[in-house]
């Protein structure tokens, strides 16, 4: 797969450095109306911790791509493109691995009991922060070919159904404006999603089971422009939470 830098790569990544240029001037800059009396300004709140969740990992690879390539492995470079950009960005993040392989209790002797404990790791991980936000990133599977798309699930509270949706529609909107698929609760079985306490989201950025999809979720550009959009959708949701 193709994990390093190319040319492809370089030009996108020319192409959002100058797109955060723009941002940061809008941000920075004084509006028209000259810098408000030093008395009027007040100290914003910190933003949440991004928590970024690279599904799967060590003996669990998670679903595979027709090369056989595993789903932990696209989970972890797209997690850290996000984590590279939010920290650019200022955003405090932390990751629940960084790594393609876990050390492991030794005295677990079964790939299931290894799983459960990873999971239920991660889970106090996550909880140990105060103020966090959960990213957990994934890639789906179906027996056909035929589907494709991003799909975001939404842990239960108000808070994650809201990031849940404004991520759908971002995704929709500027990765895939023919997909029709809507944030929804994730399921009872996601283990991770229903024990932890912050705001958390889900997104299976794609189907590994769709070859042409499965190419393009490997393709440092188009990890690029996921990233993009997956911290712009924090960022946006953290300045609502500081209004």
């Amino acid at each position: 797969m193709p994990w390093k830098l190319n040319k492809t790569g370089r030009d996108s990544l020319i192409v959002l450095c100058a797109l955060l240029s723009i941002w940061i001037c809008a941000i920075i800059l004084p509006k028209a109306g000259g810098t408000p009396p030093r008395e009027t300004l007040s100290r914003p709140e910190p933003r949440p911790v991004l928590i970024l969740d690279a599904g799967h990992g060590g003996l669990d690879g998670g679903a595979s791509a027709a090369d056989g390539e595993p789903e932990s492995r696209y989970n972890l470079a797209i997690a850290r493109r996000v984590r590279d950009l939010a920290s650019f960005l200022g955003v405090a993040t932390a990751m629940t691995r960084d790594s393609e392989t876990l050390e492991y209790p030794p005295e677990l002797t079964s790939v299931a009991a290894c799983k459960r404990w990873d999971t239920r790791r991660r889970v106090a991980q996550i909880d140990s922060f105060e103020n966090a936000v959960l990213l957990s990133i994934h890639q789906n599977y179906y027996p056909g070919t035929g589907p494709s798309g991003p799909q975001v699930l939404y842990a239960s509270g108000e808070s994650s159904r809201r990031l849940g949706e404004q991520t759908q529609a971002l995704l929709t909107q500027y990765l895939a404006p023919d997909n029709r698929r809507v944030a929804e609760p994730v399921s009872g079985d996601v283990y991770i999603m229903n024990h932890i306490r912050c705001p958390a989201i889900l997104v299976e950025c794609g189907f590994l089971s769709n070859p042409g999809e499965a190419e393009r979720l490997g393709r440092e550009a188009y990890q690029i422009r996921l990233a993009m959009v997956l911290a712009d959708s924090f960022l946006q949701f953290t300045e609502g939470i500081n209004a």
